[in-house]
């Protein structure tokens, strides 16, 4: 197989960019896993499908793990981007609504719950795992909630980083621990559960 990020200029394409390259495996990965999941996710396939060698992806991600997850985020950051409609009310729960929809209903799931479960045992995939998805998430999260206090839709005092763990840790811990159902009306109740409060109205 030809390496297209080495190939002699004047055949086919010639060297090509390695942000192109790059953007190509994560397609393929990113593809894979949401049709198929982990199981046949190999360093030789994503090579087949890219069009590049083994060499080239071992120079970029030490494992397949940290691969998988790089085109994990890759696939579903669009998908779980937040809106900013001006109404955090509506982007939390759009938001919460869309990874509930990709965690239950897709291959992507299952994908993304196998990897949390190889990290606890693999100190290189946890270490991807937070530097390649985790972080992101909560980067994405963090600031569409630093955006609505600066509006005054949420109190100044409030830590936002707490926030993304009560919404999103309770969709996890479902998940992982799947004694009750992860449901829409579940997200719907965790955002109203989070912005209203549990405590009655003083008479």
């Amino acid at each position: 197989m030809t390496d297209r990020t080495t190939a002699p200029a004047g055949r086919g394409r010639g060297r090509r960019p390695a942000e192109e390259v790059r953007a190509d495996v994560l397609e393929a990965v990113g593809a894979l896993i949401l049709s198929e999941g982990l199981a046949d996710l190999t360093f030789e396939r994503v090579a087949r499908e890219a069009g590049v060698s083994k060499t080239t992806l071992y120079k970029w991600w030490p494992s397949k793990g940290a691969l998988a997850l790089d085109g994990y985020f890759h696939a579903v950051e669009e998908t779980l981007a937040f809106d900013d409609t001006g109404d955090i009310r509506a982007d939390l729960l759009s938001q919460l609504l869309a990874f509930t929809r990709l965690m239950t209903q897709t291959p992507a799931g299952r994908a993304l719950l196998e990897l949390i479960g190889e990290s606890q045992t693999d100190a290189e995939l946890a270490v991807a795992y937070r530097q390649l998805y985790s972080s992101q998430r909560r980067r994405l999260a963090g600031d569409r909630l630093l955006k609505a206090r600066r509006q005054g839709q949420i109190r100044s005092d409030v830590d936002v980083q707490i926030v993304v763990d009560q919404l999103w840790g309770a969709v996890y811990h479902r998940l992982l621990i799947p004694d009750e159902p992860v449901t829409e009306d579940f997200a719907r109740g965790l955002v109203a559960n989070l912005l209203d409060g549990i405590v009655p109205a003083s008479r």
